[in-house]
């Protein structure tokens, strides 16, 4: 399989492109793509979940027994959680955030999309996201699938990411850029 940006020329991409394979074979896509968006959301809003994957001291076997648990309780399929296993057993669920982000960008690319990450200071309303996704599909040319998330530190306006590009009208950028232009 064809990757483009050189995904799978890092760790994180090629087991991220070998549970593609995986998933295409088996036709659960779909579903590994789900069960990776819970545990990326997981691993962002638990602290202790952050810690246990990064932690050297953390044998594979409690690592795989952990995960085995977090795969039940988040009720991922079969495959996700063998996959899981594999990165316990090899001492990668460090990766799992990066591995995430990458799985993600290749079923996008084979579905013909691309994946934008907004930032907003305040929740954005369905029509907001709406008009936005309409926008970005006309800037990209392409269908365009977006995650929100809300940074108050922004203050106002938008962060939008796609791949390595980024589009930042956020007020904290525009008064920093102020700021520096006064001092000269």
């Amino acid at each position: 399989m064809e990757n483009s940006g050189g995904i799978t020329a890092s760790l994180q991409g090629r087991y991220a492109s070998a549970l593609f394979d995986l998933a295409s074979e088996q036709g659960k896509v779909t579903a590994v793509e789900g069960d990776l968006d819970k545990l990326g959301e997981a691993v962002k809003v638990s602290p202790e979940l952050a810690g246990l994957i990064r932690n050297p001291r953390v044998t594979r076997e409690a690592a795989a027994a952990a995960m085995a648990n977090l795969a039940k309780a988040l009720k991922l399929s079969p495959l996700t959680q063998n996959f899981l296993g594999v990165l316990a057993g090899n001492r990668r669920l460090g990766a799992l955030p990066e591995i995430v982000r990458a799985f993600g960008a290749i079923a996008a690319a084979q579905r013909g999309e691309v994946t934008a990450e907004v930032t907003s200071a305040h929740p954005l309303s369905d029509a907001q996201l709406k008009a936005l996704s309409a926008k970005l599909k006309e800037r990209e040319g392409k269908a365009v699938k977006l995650k929100a998330s809300v940074d108050p530190a922004i203050l106002g306006g938008l962060v939008v990411r796609i791949g390595s590009r980024q589009i930042d009208s956020s007020i904290r950028t525009r008064l920093n850029t102020l700021a520096n232009a006064m001092k000269g």
